[in-house]
């Protein structure tokens, strides 16, 4: 377990033989299910309550996983996005990382199997692989960490997203017509104290929406210092509250410039218009304020490239200001003037000041 880095875990995923229960499943001279290890289920949950997902890679017949549901919904119920089939492990895992919505690094494999982690470490080498024995240093691994609202209800947040998902599927319609129907809000507004957590937690944990990777201690020194201020998003729909999905941290101090060293966002809300409405809000906002200018910090990654994709069609292009990314040389600074039209959000997104919302 050296070098296990669990701020990037966002799912573990785990074989069923010889990992979740002794037996082989599709061997049982009853037909019954083997009898799960307590100690995995315990470990499950204890991940949970962290707010770390669990699913399922079983090379198996099928029929497994219906009957998993069928004799032991209790144990069903706590793995999202489950693939049981003979298809190879690393496809499992690509097609967990896709049902959830997250990158394929941040999953980690718990197989019996040395040949199958061995192909998951060949061709998904982002991917950390354990075996069973590997399982109490895995749990340690996150105790005594901060645990925020948010992550103590991700697992339930994730159901929900499943019941999206399906609804749209079943939705008779275009993909735009699907996001207008689901009434999606976006409330923005100035941290409080009790968010302070979760904006540290989406610093470190989103890559996919992250446009600096600017570390937590790091957005904690700033965000403490003069001159800058913590807004966070929250989003809803007609399916629920997402939570806080948004972070973005304000420099203020140069003169008639608003510079953002950090704007993050939840993987769970992209492709639904969030980080635009976020960053458009900051920049009506900055114009409010009497900002001319509005800027990014853009440290390219390779995973951030919708994020990327953003800041251009907003507008923001590569300064030659040296001076600020001189402590972050492998960062650029983007910027645009606040003169004349600024993009709005996309029409099925209503935004809204927290003040408002409030009001």
């Amino acid at each position: 377990m050296t070098g296990f880095a669990p701020d990037r875990v966002k799912c573990v995923v785990w074989d069923l033989d010889g990992t979740l229960w002794d037996d082989i499943a599709v061997e049982s001279a009853t037909g019954e299910l083997p009898v799960p290890r307590p100690e995995m289920l315990a470990a499950i949950d204890r991940l949970a309550a962290h707010g770390v997902l669990s699913s399922i890679a079983s090379r198996s017949a099928p029929a497994v996983l219906d009957r998993l549901a069928a004799d032991r919904p209790e144990v069903r119920e706590r793995f999202l996005a489950p693939q049981v089939s003979w298809q190879d492990k690393s496809e499992s895992l690509r097609r967990i990382a896709k049902d959830l919505g997250i990158a394929v690094d941040a999953l980690v494999l718990v197989d019996d199997s040395p040949y199958e982690r061995a192909e998951v470490e060949a061709l998904l080498p982002g991917v950390r692989t354990l075996a069973p024995e590997d399982v109490p240093a895995l749990s340690a691994a996150f105790e005594g960490r901060e645990v925020t609202p948010e992550s103590r209800e991700r697992v339930g947040r994730y159901r929900t997203e499943e019941t999206r998902r399906a609804e749209s599927e079943r939705f008779q319609g275009t993909r735009e017509e699907f996001l207008r129907w689901c009434a999606m809000r976006l409330t923005v507004g100035a941290a409080t104290p009790d968010e302070a957590p979760r904006a540290l937690e989406l610093a470190a944990r989103t890559h996919r929406l992250n446009s600096s990777g600017l570390t937590p201690e790091r957005l904690r020194e700033l965000a403490a210092a003069d001159g800058h201020e913590l807004f966070t998003a929250r989003m809803a729909d007609r399916f629920g509250s997402y939570g806080v999905i948004g972070t973005a941290l304000v420099d203020r101090t140069a003169p008639a410039v608003w510079s953002v060293p950090l704007l993050a966002l939840s993987c769970r809300v992209a492709g639904r218009g969030a980080a635009a409405g976020f960053l458009f809000w900051l920049m009506a906002r900055a114009r409010e304020a009497g900002a001319e200018e509005f800027r990014v910090t853009l440290r390219p990654t390779d995973a951030n490239l919708e994020m990327r994709i953003l800041l251009r069609q907003a507008g923001l292009r590569r300064t030659d200001d040296t001076t600020a990314t001189a402590a972050a040389p492998d960062s650029a600074e983007l910027a645009r003037s606040l003169d004349g039209t600024l993009p709005t959000p996309p029409p099925h997104l209503r935004v809204t000041d927290r003040k408002d919302a409030d009001a």
